[in-house]
């Protein structure tokens, strides 16, 4: 953590300096209320141990003033005058905690694991309430009855329970971040923070800034100092969303990042520590971006530690039904209603539709019906018309298509949708050794 020590006591200001740094801490020593206030303004702290006599000047009544500017701040009241009167007033007017003089290291360090165990169950409660404010497209993967999303997730458990980077593939909308959230639910960094960063939807020096942070005035807008996600993510997860779109300029800043474990801020030459497993997603083929001279061919191979792929919609025909009801229940209860789920046709509809735009498009097609609908049942007539075209013939059919892309097409969906090499076969009307060899040769 970066901590402010002030103090007018040479003595304590030293040794406490260095008794925190050896924990690792980064640390400023500061002498009275001016100094003090001109660190805060400058650098953004996690925590101050405030001297209550500072001179002439009363710590207790520089606490609130220093609050105000930092109002994240963690300030310890340390004394050689402890009494339960100024302890209490300490903690009334807003210190995080009273410190007696003279103290052991192993006090400050308690004092320390309390600050970092408090800010992330901040952080936890911060990303609990934007997913109930936001659950999206939060499906249960676990109840999945497909053969190839079921072996997926057996894969993802055991991968889980290491620090290994994961790279997820697949397409948009498929449900890349909420894969991501499992594997850090089942990993021993659960209760630490998850935190996200959606690549595509930041300028350069902006997502720069939101994953490293800034130092005040280092660019047009920089009017604060921050952390960054990076440091919000210390000993949790730290999730970047569709990598595939991370500007050139911070790759370099990203694979040092995964490297060495550190980091600066933008406009300051201070490295920082960070204890994060990256998780990366992405839906385009970043092999090729890396031959098109987009992405760096040393980050792909330090993002490609745990390599996994997530199936899109059309792929998991036996999901498609309990997707759409997992979400009509949500959808419905965010609208007010009580549905009682879908007509016959409308179960036929989804069930045949090819969704391109996966459980994104699904989720919108149904948030649109619940809307829409003047009864408890949603049937077809309350869904877009795109569906009801896009649903007239199975897909494929009578499209700028190959014969062999068709073929392939058709034998992958019966893959996904059968149990074992057999009964796909027996679908198919194929013995079992010609099925092998085809889906060898179609890299299924």
């Amino acid at each position: 953590m970066n901590i402010l020590i002030i103090d007018d006591d040479l003595g304590i200001r030293e040794t406490l300096g260095v008794a925190l740094e050896t924990l690792g801490h980064t640390v400023s020593r500061v002498v009275n209320r001016a100094a003090a206030e001109k660190k805060l303004k400058a650098e953004t702290f996690e925590v101050a141990f405030l001297d209550i006599r500072l001179g002439a000047e009363n710590g207790l009544d520089l606490l609130p003033d220093l609050l105000r500017l930092s109002p994240r701040l963690a300030i310890i009241m340390i004394t050689a005058y402890a009494s339960i009167e100024t302890a209490v007033t300490a903690i009334q007017r807003g210190a995080f905690d009273y410190l007696p003089k003279p103290f052991k290291p192993a006090q400050i360090e308690q004092l320390l694991e309390r600050v970092a165990k408090t800010r992330r169950m901040e952080a936890r409660i911060s990303e609990l309430e934007a997913q109930l404010v936001n659950p999206g497209m939060d499906v249960e993967l676990e109840s999945t009855s497909d053969p190839a999303t079921r072996q997926l997730l057996e894969v993802v458990r055991k991968g889980a329970t290491s620090h290994a980077t994961v790279l997820i593939h697949g397409e948009s909308g498929t449900g890349k971040s909420v894969l991501a959230r499992k594997i850090h639910q089942w990993s021993p960094r659960a209760q630490e923070p998850f935190v996200t960063v959606s690549c595509p939807s930041l300028s350069r020096e902006l997502l720069e800034s939101d994953l490293f942070g800034h130092i005040k005035g280092s660019f047009t807008g920089a009017i604060a100092t921050t952390w960054g996600k990076v440091a919000a993510a210390d000993r949790g997860t730290l999730f970047l969303d569709e990598i595939g779109e991370l500007p050139l300029e911070v790759q370099p800043k990203l694979l040092r990042l995964l490297q060495e474990r550190t980091y600066e801020r933008v406009g300051e030459s201070k490295i920082h520590m960070a204890d994060v497993r990256v998780i990366a997603a992405t839906n385009r083929d970043l092999k090729q971006a890396v031959a098109a001279g987009a992405f760096r061919e040393d980050l792909l191979y330090r993002l490609d530690v745990f390599s996994l792929r997530m199936p899109a919609l059309r792929e998991r025909p036996n999901d498609i039904l309990a997707i759409a009801e997992s979400q009509l229940r949500q959808l419905s209860n965010q609208a007010g209603k009580n549905m009682a789920g879908f007509s016959e046709a409308a179960r036929h509809l989804l069930q045949r539709y090819s969704w391109p735009g996966n459980i994104r498009e699904l989720r919108n097609a149904i948030e649109r019906a619940v809307i829409l609908c003047a009864g408890d049942v949603l049937d077809v007539r309350d869904f877009p018309a795109t569906l009801t075209e896009g649903a007239a013939a199975p897909p494929f059919l009578g499209g700028e298509y190959s014969t062999e892309e068709i073929e392939a097409e058709h034998i992958r969906q019966v893959l996904a949708r059968k149990t074992s090499i057999q009964e796909t076969a027996e679908v198919l009307k194929m013995d079992r050794s010609t099925l092998l060899r085809k889906r060898k040769s179609l890299g299924l």
